[in-house]
């Protein structure tokens, strides 16, 4: 692939053309020149866009997408697709599927699904076999077969003795397990928030205090094994004091937040929309205020999408029986950028690769072309005409963000809008 690229702002503080609107050659996947002017003599595609910015190429580190099992909801193919509309060149995809991905050959099914594509899937294979937290999943054989992490998505390890084993028999091949912060037997069979707002609406609360007492007990057993642990989509300021201790402590711990957690607030419910219904539940303003912070001062590592497709038959149902979820990948970008700035949003959206053995590739001559396309400015107002997702379960829908994504260039493809 042979592009230029016109025009285009640099976002990419360990580049030296950082904040500098230029010009970029690409040759065979290859940035060769970064220039103020570039003739283009070889007649190259020209990229033009309005108010055009790159950075480096977008990861996100917890996609759901239905293949194998649920393809209805979104397939891998599409999946990528969408990743790729809304600047992402690097997914880790869950073992969120049907059957899970608890083995070599499941590793190595979604890696060949993924060749071709302009995004590179990272694949999560599951901590305990199918998922069902009784016996631990073949995790070498994963991590041979190329899993970047050990994930039973949004499914508690209740047995901390196996969540100990797990953590000492990664240790043994650099392995990384990520546990889902919510004690079951505290939340129950809540589906929201336990607070006032549960309280006026009727509906059983699932409280702060069932993540909080997880990850307490997740940290005590990481110290013990001296593992490595990510804790993924946090939601409460206590979970960020109890990890910004354990950092202090110098243990090996990383966590993320999911967007849609970083922004909407419990009092969204109001209206018994389904497409709020998500876990970890959307929590209080005071949460939200203890999490941004968590992002600014490096506590929390990571923002994710969380994208989790889910079909319309099991959205559109009475609240208290609807399935968790929302999409996110498409509104990542505005939703993000509507509450940060440009430099803020583009470090939260490239942060997490080091920890998932994604390789970064700085703006820079001689560098693999691996950005994000976009415009950062202008508000919209997000609805179904820009989700590309099969499943529309959005909880930003009818929201207003800001930025426009172009799409990206990676792999040696360029995918444009």
């Amino acid at each position: 692939m042979n592009v230029l690229v016109k025009s285009a702002t640099i976002v990419d503080p360990k580049s030296d053309f950082h904040n500098q609107t230029v010009d970029i050659l690409i040759e065979k996947g290859v940035i060769t020149q970064i220039s103020k002017r570039i003739q283009n003599p070889k007649n190259y595609k020209e990229i033009q866009l309005n108010n055009l910015h790159v950075s480096q190429g977008w990861f996100d580190s917890s996609v759901s997408f239905g293949e194998p099992g649920f393809e209805e909801r979104e397939t891998i193919d599409n999946g990528l697709k969408t990743a790729a509309f809304s600047g992402f060149t690097a997914v880790a995809v869950n073992a969120n599927t049907n059957p899970v991905i608890d083995s070599y050959a499941d590793i190595s099914f979604l890696k060949s699904k993924a060749i071709g594509h302009a995004v590179s899937l990272y694949p999560f294979g599951a901590v305990t076999t199918k998922s069902d937290g009784e016996d631990l999943a073949e995790l070498f054989d994963m991590k041979t077969a190329g899993a970047v992490a050990f994930y039973d998505y949004q499914k508690p390890i209740s047995n901390p003795n196996l969540m100990k084993l797990a953590l000492q028999y990664a240790s043994n091949f650099n392995g990384l397990v990520c546990s889902f912060p919510q004690e079951s037997r505290i939340s129950g069979l809540g589906v929201m928030n336990e607070h006032i707002t549960s309280t006026s609406l009727g509906l059983k609360g699932n409280p702060a205090l069932a993540e909080e007492l997880q990850i307490a007990r997740d940290l005590f057993i990481l110290e013990y094994t001296e593992g490595k642990l990510h804790i993924p989509t946090i939601s409460t300021s206590k979970s960020v004091e109890l990890i910004r201790a354990a950092k202090k402590k110098k243990l090996d711990v990383t966590c993320s937040v999911a967007i849609h957690n970083l922004i909407l607030n419990d009092k969204e419910l109001s209206t018994f929309d389904t497409n709020y219904k998500v876990l970890p539940p959307l929590r209080t303003q005071a949460d939200i205020d203890g999490l941004i912070n968590g992002l600014k001062d490096g506590t929390i590592d990571m923002v994710t999408s969380d994208h989790n497709p889910i079909d319309i038959e099991y959205k559109n149902i009475e609240f208290d029986h609807a399935k968790n979820g929302t999409i996110g990948l498409e509104s990542a970008f505005g939703a993000l950028n509507s509450i940060f700035t440009i430099k803020k949003t583009i470090e939260f959206l490239t942060k997490g690769k080091t920890r998932f053995g994604v390789n970064t590739h700085p703006i820079a001559i001689g560098s693999q072309a691996d950005l994000s396309l976009f415009n950062p400015d202008g508000i919209y107002t997000f609805s179904k005409k820009h989700m590309h997702s099969t499943s529309k379960n959005s909880s930003f829908d009818g929201k207003k963000l800001k930025g426009t994504v172009y799409g990206i260039i990676s792999n040696n493809h360029l995918i444009i809008k």
